[in-house]
């Protein structure tokens, strides 16, 4: 696909490809905050079964937001989020920034947490949490603490603890932001593999271009504050994606698509 044929695929309008199973949608959303903070205004959106769908945005435009809502951890000011089909609160599993592990607790102990409150023993469950994190390669650490691993291994248990429960969507806010980049392909590439054999639906907030075109199969661009979608981005790429994809024209072409449709929404607000 030429840098031509791929701007005109982009779809302007934030509703995506209705011959798909929908299995979210934002409706009008807004938010505010305090008295006069509007963090969100007619919030648009429509996610997929099986999308991994990137927000990105300027800082501040809203994205954190709209995951924490979608989580069920904060309600709209206006609009609604609705679900469509069966939706449990088991379904979800939430990975933020950073890692929030449990210092005081060995990485079993950390992953069994969402089972611990729904009253499940670590007994029941411990096949469960090995096989999570057998499947980010740390198999070998369950005993070990917090302290005694690196930043990126300190993700991959976060990410566990989000798998253990065989979730329906996993909601994720930067994750890989504060790695280096060795270890941030690393992850993206380990994250795309788990997505390829489980086909949960991924919503996954970043701040950097590069990671959203490589990751997703589509991004949605939001406006600087209030935010709201300024445009969805298809990344008409097939799974799974190599290295070779992060060399190829054709991911320079979607780089600078999505880049100039960022520049877009810094000036666009209100």
């Amino acid at each position: 696909m030429s840098p031509s044929d791929m701007a005109s695929a982009h779809d302007a309008s934030p509703v995506s490809d209705q011959s798909q199973e929908i299995l979210l949608r934002v409706d009008s959303v807004g938010k505010v905050f305090g008295e006069d903070v509007i963090a969100l205004e007619n919030m648009q959106l429509t996610v997929n079964v099986g999308d991994f769908l990137s927000l990105l945005g300027p800082s501040g435009c809203g994205k954190s937001t709209v995951l924490r809502m979608i989580a069920g951890l904060m309600e709209p000011t206006s609009g609604k989020i609705n679900w469509q089909g069966e939706h449990g609160s088991g379904s979800i599993g939430v990975v933020f920034q950073e890692p929030t592990l449990m210092p005081w607790a060995t990485v079993e102990k950390n992953v069994w947490m969402p089972f611990r409150l729904q009253g499940k023993s670590l007994r029941a469950m411990r096949d469960q949490i090995y096989n999570a994190l057998n499947l980010v390669g740390l198999d070998g650490f369950a005993r070990s603490y917090p302290r005694e691993l690196s930043g990126g291994m300190k993700m991959r248990v976060a990410i566990a603890r989000a798998l253990a429960t065989n979730p329906r969507v996993i909601l994720m806010d930067e994750p890989f932001a504060a790695l280096d980049e060795i270890t941030r392909f690393k992850l993206n590439d380990d994250l795309l593999a788990l997505k390829e054999k489980f086909g949960c639906t991924i919503i996954f907030v970043t701040h950097s271009v590069v990671e959203s075109v490589f990751m997703s199969d589509r991004i949605a661009v939001m406006t600087a504050r209030p935010g709201r979608v300024l445009d969805v981005i298809s990344v008409d790429q097939p799974y799974p994606r190599s290295g070779l994809f992060r060399t190829s024209a054709e991911y320079a072409a979607y780089c600078r698509t999505t880049s100039d449709a960022l520049q877009r929404s810094i000036v666009t607000a209100g």
